[in-house]
């Protein structure tokens, strides 16, 4: 998980939004060797993307993706990034990886939380290590969740008031942010 939310902080333009981070790294879990996706309807609607079309369109117009006609029902799309198609892990893999990402252990997020908060709280969970603490760079945290490491401070201590988080710290000197789960 960690490997592919630190590819697409490359691949995708800085200024994609959290909802399109999160939509693209569904589609690059879930495609085929191909490239081709398709969403069912009520994946999107617990995505909570349902009716975004203007999120497909950020990833077309990104040329990442294409996609056909956004309406009700299934979505299918096409990837365009060739290095998302020579992924290793195979599809078994990479389907639980989305699945997980959709709920990402320990972090625990109500289903209606922003697409910011749930990007950030998934960088976290993939980055932690399994023990208490856990530290990375700032700037590795902001890059991979898109953000400024302004807008990462912000969406930390939200993770923190929604008990998400129970303390974080940033260490100015070394740049490392430290957080910890409840």
């Amino acid at each position: 998980m960690r490997e592919m939310l630190t590819y697409l902080s490359a691949a995708l333009p800085q200024f994609t939004s959290p909802a399109g981070r999160l939509l693209a790294l569904q589609c690059a879990l879930r495609s085929d060797t191909r490239g081709h996706v398709t969403f069912a309807d009520g994946l999107l609607r617990g995505m909570r993307l349902r009716g975004r079309r203007e999120l497909w369109l950020e990833l077309s117009q990104a040329g990442w993706l294409e996609t056909a006609t956004v309406r009700e029902g299934p979505v299918t799309v096409r990837l365009l990034d060739a290095a998302v198609l020579d992924q290793a892990p195979g599809r078994g893999v990479r389907r639980r990886a989305a699945h997980w990402a959709l709920h990402p252990a320990p972090l625990v997020l109500p289903p209606a939380s922003p697409a910011a908060l749930r990007l950030t709280a998934l960088v976290l969970a993939s980055l932690s290590s399994g023990t208490a603490a856990n530290t990375e760079d700032m700037g590795t945290v902001s890059r991979m969740c898109g953000h400024s490491p302004q807008q990462t401070k912000e969406l930390l201590d939200r993770l923190v008031s929604a008990r998400s988080l129970a303390i974080w710290r940033h260490d100015c000197d070394t740049d490392e942010v430290l957080w910890q789960f409840p």
